[in-house]
């Protein structure tokens, strides 16, 4: 694909004798919010480390801009299932931790980190201790810290895994808004089908045994997007299509672990 913004190319990785990825190609432009489903075991957190820098490739590479990534960097912004803030600091101080780490935090910075818990709905909160927040606030607090230091990439791990329904479907009408301001490129781990459809310009679906990409599939869907496009018959065609490309996986998963 041309001017991709990141690019897979033969991507494998073992754990011992278990081939967990088996040669993924994957290119993705810049700004696209791409999301990964398919069942557990199939390798979707494995890639996105392998992405961050976090996870060494066994084989093939993987380039952001043209450059290979072989460590962690401060163009990608990761956000964990779990929030990991640290409680001892309150929300702006979480916030602004990877512009610390990286060794910067002008007036300028700061204001912008101010400006990020604006964004992400956090406004006068930023003197709360993580203890005194709710689960969807403080992942909040977790994707404001991974903007702060302005990635290139934003990479999510089931951010919203934890989170009750009724929550989690605000954080994704959340996530889209605040997307929308900037339109960072994105890839998103999931294992719910339908926030995968709801949030992503394009749905890549994973088979398993080994890891390896079955399908890359366009989401017609306009945008802006609101929680009622969920009951419409194209998103229930999304829906039913790649629950057919999974579904004898799960089965196989479900039955074996």
């Amino acid at each position: 694909m041309p001017d991709a913004k990141l690019s897979a190319s033969g991507i494998c990785k073992r754990f011992g004798t278990l081939l967990a990825l088996d040669r993924i190609d994957l290119s993705v432009p810049e700004g696209q919010f791409t999301a990964f489903v398919g069942p557990s075991g199939c390798g979707k957190t494995t890639l996105l480390r392998i992405i961050a820098g976090l996870e060494p490739a066994t084989k093939g590479e993987v380039r952001i801009d043209g450059q290979v990534v072989d460590r962690p960097s401060s163009d990608r912004g990761f956000v964990f299932q779990t929030d990991n803030l640290l409680p001892w600091r309150n929300v702006l101080a979480n916030a602004r931790l990877g512009r610390e780490l990286n060794g910067t935090m002008s007036s300028a910075e700061l204001a912008q980190t101010r400006e990020l818990l604006r964004l992400v709905g956090l406004e006068g909160f930023e003197s709360h201790y993580p203890s005194q927040l709710s689960g969807g606030m403080r992942q909040r607090v977790n994707l404001a810290r991974a903007l702060a230091i302005d990635p290139k990439l934003l990479l999510m791990d089931e951010p919203f895994s934890a989170l009750d329904a009724q929550t989690r479907e605000i954080m994704q009408t959340e996530l889209l808004r605040i997307w929308e301001q900037g339109r960072k490129t994105v890839l998103f781990v999931t294992h719910q089908i339908d926030e995968a459809i709801f949030l992503s310009d394009v749905v890549v679906v994973f088979a398993r045994n080994p890891g390896r990409l079955k399908e890359i599939i366009e989401i017609d869907l306009p945008r802006p997007r609101v929680l009622s496009v969920k009951r419409t018959p194209r998103f229930a065609r999304h829906v039913d299509h790649i629950w057919s490309l999974i579904e004898h996986d799960v089965r196989e998963t479900a039955l074996t672990t």
